[in-house]
């Protein structure tokens, strides 16, 4: 695994990428910080596509990532985040509108769970993901981060949503 990481407006972002494509965009701060482990080689030199994308994202200049995905998790996990990737820039779902469209309209809380544990935030957009109430829900960045985030999206998509 290879690690680099991207210092930004919302703090500094481990990234990882192994063989297959990115494997973490984590949040060093925050609620669930993470640092890389022992056997990690760091290589910023391999990771500077990848940062170069996120801070075109960051910076509102890039709305959708183009990057080979290659996080690791289960069955139903892998339907979640890939129902996360078609949420629109800007927009926002429900824990319920996920659930429904991976065609489990019970599992709001297996959805919930399976978004809190994305290893590639802002990548997968779990921070679209609010409160079926229009609440924002936990992140792993913390709140202010998930707020940040989603007024940066709306900045640049050209509307504002309101709960």
């Amino acid at each position: 695994m290879r690690y680099g990481f991207c210092d930004s407006a919302i703090g500094p972002l481990l990234v990882a990428i192994d063989k297959d494509g990115l494997r973490h965009v984590e949040f060093v701060q925050g609620e669930r910080p993470i640092q890389p482990a022992p056997e990690w080689l760091r290589d910023d030199q391999a990771l500077a596509p990848f940062i170069e994308q996120f801070e075109a994202y960051l910076a509102g200049r890039l709305q959708r990532f183009d990057l080979p995905l290659a996080a690791r998790g289960t069955p139903f996990q892998q339907a979640v985040w890939q129902a996360l990737c078609d949420i629109p820039y800007g927009e926002t779902v429900s824990y319920l509108d996920i659930a429904q469209a991976i065609g489990n309209p019970k599992a709001m809380r297996a959805v919930g769970a399976a978004n809190g544990q994305n290893p590639l935030s802002i990548i997968v957009p779990c921070h679209r993901v609010i409160g079926r109430n229009g609440n924002l829900t936990g992140y792993g960045g913390g709140l202010p981060i998930k707020r940040w985030l989603l007024a940066l999206e709306q900045e640049h998509c050209g509307f504002t949503l309101t709960p």
